[in-house]
């Protein structure tokens, strides 16, 4: 696929490295492009409610739904950050994407492999720049576009402006 003449080769991906000694431990973040295995696996959980003559009323401060609730943000945001991190080729201790009940250990395996909570940080900071757009990054993106388009008609080899005045001899004499 291409818009405005600019192929687009797949899903956005960030890069961080971490810096080990003598290594780098490089993490790529790809932009998640659904979430339908999620919801075929963890479908959103119903508030419980009460029928009455005027129809379902759900009680969404039921505090066993919201708790149910909760843990279901928790699993989605896990599944969105071991997606992403698929590119870096984590071999998970206790996370097994076939098994969304081990999701949310992401975080006690990244501990457990060493990482600090500033460098886990880091990583889920690069998971959340690739599943987004902030203004910072379009501003940078319409400036890089802008400068391109600048550098083009400052390379093209016609005229960038119109003449203001044209040179020409008398006026036309219009009584022949």
């Amino acid at each position: 696929m291409k818009i405005a003449g600019v192929e687009i080769k797949g899903p956005h991906e960030e890069l961080i490295v971490l810096p080990r000694g003598e290594q780098q431990i490089p993490i790529r973040a790809r932009a998640v492009l659904d979430m339908d295995t999620f919801e075929k696996l963890c479908p959103e959980p119903k508030p419980p409610g009460k029928r009455t003559k005027s129809g379902w009323i759900p009680n969404i401060d039921d505090p066993g739904y919201k708790t149910i609730l909760s843990n279901y943000q928790a699993q989605r945001l896990a599944y969105m950050i071991i997606k992403s991190l698929e590119p870096s080729q984590i071999e998970w201790d206790t996370v097994v994407m076939d098994n969304p009940s081990t999701w949310i250990n992401y975080l006690e395996d990244l501990k457990n492999g060493g990482l600090s909570n500033i460098e886990i940080n880091r990583i889920i900071s690069c998971v959340m720049q690739a599943n987004s757009l902030d203004e910072q990054k379009l501003e940078e993106a319409r400036k890089i576009f802008l400068l391109g388009q600048a550098q083009e008609l400052d390379a093209s080899s016609g005229q960038n402006l119109e003449q203001v005045n044209m040179p020409s001899g008398e006026p036309a004499n219009a009584s022949v």
